[in-house]
């Protein structure tokens, strides 16, 4: 065992010593590298050793790479492939948008974790939002500012200088199964939040029909996941750092055909056709998979 990695002793959301194997790994996690986590990787069905929490039934990562060495890898991430699908990624923003707007009294300062390029960002800011986020990748970083305009800090959320109480809302879209720390990040998201702020999480349910009907070729198994959280799991996360879940429901993923049939090998032939891709890009796809939870929690009075 290196230093990048570490055992577990306690489950990373509710601090249980009585964890279980869950999964045998499925690939060289000492061998892992940066493009094996970017947004658009299609390794699907490999995954960690994995380890499951008797109590909460959270499954993670263990051992588990050290914060440090998987924010190194994160930070040199490079993903042209990510904003490609930018029409359909902003219908899905769109969505949560709304659904913010329904639960709060106004548009106000809204911060973004995980934010890739900014595509959520600049939907928020053309919806009269005072939009901020905050990305690993330094590539993304950089795209956000000259292809939108829009700023980002560049760095690690958890240990971010963010001031207390400055934001109506947080939202953090499949960013909770990437992190090490959790308990950290949801403690910093309602350090952050406004008293009455929202939080929106959407993470992969390892426990949804498709999860279970795909088995190992579910396309949420994959290196970039440290963790898959169950609703129990969640529901301590965040009961934890100080929410209360105020509305739940399935996420649904909007991709080009195109997209879609690349990430399945024996589509390769057809989408290296040049005007067979180029049409595959132009028809759009709504994937009501029922597979990532996408919950909305406020902050509770007095945390």
């Amino acid at each position: 065992m290196t230093e990048k990695f570490a055992r577990a002793e306690r489950c990373p959301v509710c601090s249980s010593p009585r964890l279980r194997s869950h999964k045998k790994g499925t690939f060289d996690y000492a061998l892992l590298k940066k493009d094996q986590i970017k947004i658009t990787d299609s390794e699907y069905g490999k995954v960690w050793d994995l380890s499951e929490c008797r109590d909460c039934g959270h499954i993670f990562a263990d051992p588990c790479p050290r914060p440090e060495f998987i924010f190194s890898l994160y930070s040199q991430v490079e993903d042209p492939a990510y904003d490609e699908e930018a029409e359909g990624r902003s219908r899905n923003f769109l969505g949560i948008l709304a659904n913010l707007e329904k639960l709060l009294p106004a548009r106000g300062r809204l911060f973004d974790v995980g934010a890739a390029t900014g595509i959520l960002l600049r939907l928020a800011r053309e919806r009269g939002w005072s939009a901020e986020g905050i990305e690993a990748s330094e590539w993304a970083v950089a795209f956000a500012a000259e292809n939108y305009a829009i700023r980002l800090n560049q760095g690690f959320f958890e240990e971010a200088p963010l001031a207390p109480s400055s934001y109506q809302a947080v939202t953090m879209v499949d960013f909770i199964e990437h992190t090490p720390m959790p308990r950290e990040a949801m403690a910093k998201a309602n350090k952050i939040l406004a008293p009455g702020g929202i939080l929106c999480l959407v993470t992969p349910d390892i426990h949804s029909r498709a999860a279970r009907l795909a088995g190992m070729r579910w396309w949420h198994l994959r290196p970039g996941h440290l963790a898959y959280f169950s609703l129990p799991s969640l529901r301590k996360l965040l009961s934890e750092a100080g929410f209360e879940i105020v509305k739940r429901k399935k996420y649904a993923w909007t991709f080009s055909a195109y997209y879609v049939l690349s990430r399945i090998r024996t589509f390769g032939p057809l989408i290296k056709n040049r005007r067979a891709a180029s049409f595959l890009k132009r028809i759009r796809l709504k994937l009501a998979l029922g597979d990532s939870f996408e919950i909305y929690a406020k902050k509770s009075p007095g945390s």
